[in-house]
């Protein structure tokens, strides 16, 4: 077990009894007749707890719990509703580290990035509790005397959640915190491969509500597989499903809830690029490119897979990636010295082992090469080399997302064809350019450049900040969470008319005499 952190002491304090697995998940679990989930870290490959999965029964059951507590969480006032985020978000600075350290170990994101994690929780919660006095709707002026139109926001209901493993709390709080302020209440399908995390935060914001008298039903946890989630999609009684994952789910998520008409709010699959023109701040363009790369083991959805180089600067930027490459520690990602830890099980190396071999048979070019880690300091088997490969756009394997620390190198001539590059892939999640030239930056931002949702100048495509909606386009799905104006998407829009006149004038003028 990771000597950097008493793993024990940090489920103690978050309220994890690992002496009787499964215990610490809520009422709800206590008679479920759900499979036992273990899980290991990928950090060492040690059990960090079990817990019993839902099953129907269990669902069932925390669904009405939802629909329940909805009826007198959407009567609180959304100011009131702020203030009971506000309240999680100081319980959540006062575990930040304990939270940060397990995300760290659950996950096998370094330990800064667990801090940050936590800290963007933190972040939606001041951010939420300031929405939740502007649920701003608009007035317009009718074309009937003596009427007012108006329009005004609701609540949905019950917001379903699916998040993933590589964030597993922040993507769940980004709606979370949104939703409660709108007045929903959430039911929540963690990652399967991180559910310890979960239960975590469960405990944390339990305490807020049995503090205010809530009741726990505004915040349902389902811990469980791709069942869990198949009920969630199919239920009419959750009219909004926001799902964070591979696009493959996520086409599976969006049928299920477009067959009963419900709302999808998908978060899918990066393949993310950086273009970096002649005119380049080189030691700006080259950070940016190895932690996007390389950050959360190329775990992230906004993760650089594609680095778009002008053909005059190439050889130089790929010296610069060797060298840079050369320094990187791989490890234990709770040791701070480290930049690199492992990925998240057996499947994620298969697929970077995978996805190495279709790069070479499709005559892709070393730069360098990915391999397995072995050796105490790895004893997961679940650490591996960043590689990178010398590539064409076109290459299937490179149209595809693998989520690895795999960096392809591809070749340009004109800003143009490194736009067209860039966007001639399937999804369209983030994006960089790396220039001085304002003419190219400004023509990257255009209509006639990037397609993504995210679209940075000189800074990279992995990370955003909450005060900005976060989502991209294509088969990234389309939505939108955080900041911005991504809580209208957790409401329904309602337009009023009120008539204060003797009359009933019709509108356009329209005569209709009894």
């Amino acid at each position: 077990m990771s000597t950097i952190i008493d793993i024990k002491k940090v489920l103690s304090n978050l309220g994890i009894d690992t002496t009787n697995q499964g215990s610490s998940t809520g009422k709800n679990w206590l008679n479920s007749s759900g499979e036992e989930i273990s899980s290991f870290s990928p950090v060492d490959g040690e059990l960090l707890a079990k817990v019993v999965s839902a099953d129907a029964a269990t669902y069932e059951e925390v669904i009405s719990q939802a629909s329940e507590a909805f009826k007198s969480w959407t009567q609180v006032p959304a100011p009131k509703r702020g203030e009971i985020v506000r309240q999680i978000g100081e319980e959540l600075r006062l575990h930040k580290e304990d939270l940060g350290s397990l995300v760290s170990y659950e996950m096998g994101k370094s330990y800064q990035e667990g801090l940050g994690e936590v800290q963007e929780m933190i972040d939606i919660c001041d951010f939420a509790v300031g929405l939740s006095r502007q649920l701003y709707g608009l007035t317009m002026h009718s074309e009937r005397p003596g009427h007012r139109m108006y329009e005004q926001y609701h609540p949905l209901g019950i917001v379903g959640i699916i998040s993933a493993f590589n964030f597993p709390v922040a993507v769940w709080a980004w709606n979370t915190m949104l939703a409660w302020v709108c007045g929903d209440v959430c039911v929540w399908k963690p990652s399967e491969k991180t559910p310890i995390t979960a239960v975590a935060c469960q405990n944390i914001i339990q305490k807020v509500f049995e503090r205010n008298s809530l009741p726990e039903g505004i915040s349902g946890l389902l811990i469980g597989d791709y069942k869990i989630g198949e009920l969630m999609t199919a239920d009419k009684r959750v009219p909004l499903v926001s799902a964070t994952g591979s696009i493959r789910m996520g086409k599976k998520v969006g049928e299920a809830v477009g067959k009963r008409l419900g709302r999808a709010l998908l978060e899918l699959g990066g393949n993310n690029a950086i273009i970096v023109t002649e005119n380049a701040d080189l030691e700006i363009a080259l950070t940016a490119a190895v932690f996007g790369a390389v950050g959360t083991a190329g775990q992230r959805c906004t993760s650089t897979r594609r680095l778009i180089v002008h053909e005059n600067i190439f050889d130089q930027v790929k010296q610069k990636l060797v060298n840079a490459y050369g320094q990187l520690r791989i490890g234990d990602p709770l040791d701070e010295n480290n930049h690199v830890g492992p990925l998240i099980d057996q499947d994620a190396v298969k697929s970077y082992l995978t996805a190495i071999d279709k790069i070479k048979e499709e005559g892709g070019k070393i730069v360098i090469e990915g391999e397995v880690l072995s050796g105490d300091k790895y004893v997961s088997g679940c650490y591996v080399k960043p590689a990178i490969y010398e590539v064409e756009n076109d290459f299937q394997i490179v149209q595809d997302e693998t989520f690895a620390p795999i960096l392809y190198l591809i070749k340009y001539t004109s800003v143009e064809e490194a736009i067209a590059l860039q966007n001639d892939v399937p999804q369209g999640l983030s994006s960089a350019i790396m220039t001085t030239n304002m003419r190219e930056s400004e023509l990257f931002l255009s209509q006639a450049g990037s397609d993504c949702g995210i679209a940075n100048v000189n800074i990279g495509t992995s990370g955003a900040e909450i005060g900005g909606a976060f989502g991209g386009e294509k088969e990234t799905g389309g939505g939108r969470e955080s900041g911005s104006d991504a809580w209208k998407v957790y409401m329904r829009r309602q337009t009023n008319t009120i008539n204060y006149s003797k009359e009933l004038p019709l509108a356009q003028g329209i005569k209709f005499d009894l």
